[in-house]
């Protein structure tokens, strides 16, 4: 198991290296460039130096520091009672931590990968997710399930799902899939203080991607709300100066290619709007509406399958809200293509959005 995870990361070296290629070093002076992995890292540590009954379980997590390095150096610090290995049986340790969590713990139950957590969604859904109604609020299940969600390099189709609609469909569950380093820190500290179950959806190809993170980021009390959406890049306004104006909202790494495509379309006169949408339920709809009220053109991306996919339902409350009015062209989905990932690599780029892909989405919405 181990050797197949080293194979994932140095087939996911080349993607890191071009990301880290596209703009994420900017820095400032009270800033400092962190990676993904060392910003969910830091989150752990501070939580469980924070709360002792916080602690972490999931396969190879402690003497091995964890499948892809996220945690790194905690059980020598915490040792074995709070950084625990698991056997291989994801419904096992999966009913551990939720069991513990009903008893009063806070678990961070880590899946290697979010496509194995299939063997443990009876606990998830029946167990952690519905228990909060059933008691009728009396018995809180503060739990977090993460681990990386979706397409990486390379690992073919039993382990590039993504899962974000999935779990959003589920009442009890709240859904947060971070971007930045800035996401990651502040939204696992968010998971880890609620005390309802929380699934983080990460992506591995974002792990040894290093982000600016901000002064007040590097505080050991930074929590981002859960439900809210961050604007990454703002349009001017209104089309009234001749330009195109277009909202771009997406989640996790596609929020980078959103970015890139942008960047593109700003020197032919197309101005873009980024939303970095964080969490996925709640879903902060004000924001999108906001927005699109705003450039009256929007765009979803997504790396998951199309059909009740996120930007279906993103499409569904556009339709049912004030947003709608203000639309000047259909709503533009750009998604995976539904078909299970394939391996081989040219197939597996035609398959995950691209940045011509978010190009070309934003051309034809503006009939341009």
């Amino acid at each position: 198991m181990a050797a197949s995870l080293r194979c994932f990361l140095r087939s996911g070296k080349d993607a890191v290296s071009a990301l880290q290629q596209r703009g994420f070093h900017r820095s400032s002076a009270a800033a400092v460039q962190v990676t993904v992995r060392d910003a969910i890292n830091q989150a752990i540590d501070e939580e469980m130096t924070r709360d002792e009954r916080v602690y972490l379980l999931g396969e190879e997590v402690a003497q091995y520091d964890g499948a892809y390095k996220v945690s790194r150096g905690l059980w020598k610090k915490y040792g074995d009672k709070r950084i625990m290995d698991t056997p291989i049986s994801e419904m096992g340790f999966t009913g551990i931590a939720v069991g513990s969590a009903m008893a009063g713990l806070r678990p961070i139950c880590e899946f290697m990968t979010f496509n194995f957590a299939m063997q443990a969604i009876d606990h998830i859904i029946n167990s952690a997710a519905k228990t909060c109604y059933m008691s009728a609020g009396l018995q809180p299940v503060p739990i977090v399930f993460r681990g990386p969600n979706g397409a990486a390099m390379g690992v073919a189709a039993q382990h590039s799902q993504c899962f974000a609609s999935w779990y959003a469909h589920c009442p009890g569950l709240k859904v947060v899939s971070p971007w930045s380093s800035e996401d990651a820190k502040g939204l696992l500290k968010a998971a880890v203080r609620d005390d309802n179950p929380v699934v983080v959806l990460e992506n591995e190809l974002l792990y040894g991607v290093s982000f600016e993170m901000s002064e007040e980021s590097q505080s050991k009390d930074f929590v981002l709300p859960i439900g809210k959406a961050k604007v990454e890049r703002q349009a001017s306004g209104h089309v009234l100066d001749g330009n195109c104006h277009i909202t771009l909202v997406s989640f996790s790494r596609d929020v980078g290619n959103c970015m890139d495509a942008a960047a593109v379309l700003a020197k032919e006169g197309i101005d873009c709007e980024v939303i970095n949408l964080r969490t996925i339920r709640p879903l902060d709809v004000e924001c999108i509406q906001t927005s699109v009220m705003k450039t009256n053109h929007l765009v979803t991306v997504e790396g998951g399958w199309p059909q009740s996919g996120v930007g279906a339902e993103i499409c569904a409350k556009i339709m049912e809200g004030p947003a709608f009015n203000y639309l000047d062209s259909p709503v533009t989905r750009v998604t995976g293509v539904d078909i299970p990932m394939p391996y081989a690599k040219i197939l597996e780029e035609h398959t995950m959005p691209q940045i011509k892909d978010i190009i070309f989405a934003v051309k034809k919405t503006l009939n341009v």
